[in-house]
């Protein structure tokens, strides 16, 4: 199963209620970020990335979350269970989740370096993973919405730290891009 069909299959459509509450937090939002810009206080890459990471945020809260049916209370409190199931018993579909959970805040440590408009530290993506990803897990357990897991906190905030690494070693390699013809800029 795809991503593609893994999000259709485990999400339904957004209430007009869900997407006019959505809708004014953004509104909002893109207000100050305007005013923000217009002020100084940020550039304009800063305050795209803020909306995007705003929106990621919501479409991801949405489909772990609020749009999914309501279930039973479910938690798996050993660390690393799924692992230990794709090792010795060999099951692919639980492979497939933890890396598709790896992959789920990836945006998010993309666009934290671009927001704060400098390097951000690994651990920094780590922690803030770590905390999108436990108001995630925490959310599922009291509106028994999934399966709580330290796990999927693990593997989430893992991917929020790659995604960082990532932006990281993209602008430092465009600054030296930068660097390098202003240099030559210069001396010509």
């Amino acid at each position: 199963m795809d991503i593609y069909q893994i999000f259709i299959t485990h999400n339904r459509m957004w209430s007009g209620q869900e997407i006019l509450v959505f809708g004014i937090i953004f509104m909002v939002v893109l207000f100050c970020c305007m005013c923000a810009v217009r002020c100084g206080k940020i550039n304009k890459v800063q305050a795209a990335a803020g909306l995007l990471l705003l929106v990621f945020l919501g479409i991801v809260y949405g489909s772990t979350v609020f749009t999914r049916s309501v279930g039973t209370r479910q938690y798996e409190l050993i660390p690393f269970w799924s692992w230990w199931e794709v090792i010795v018993h060999h099951d692919q579909s639980l492979l497939q989740e933890d890396l598709l959970n790896c992959i789920l805040l990836m945006p998010m440590g993309v666009l934290l370096p671009l927001m704060r408009k400098k390097k951000v530290h690994p651990w920094q993506a780590f922690l803030a993973g770590s905390c999108v990803s436990a108001c995630i897990e925490i959310s599922q357990l009291i509106f028994l919405r999934g399966l709580f897991e330290w796990d999927d906190m693990i593997h989430n905030a893992f991917g929020c730290m790659v995604g960082c690494i990532l932006c990281n070693m993209v602008v430092r390699r465009d600054n030296r891009i930068r660097k390098k013809n202003k240099a030559e800029g210069q001396s010509s």
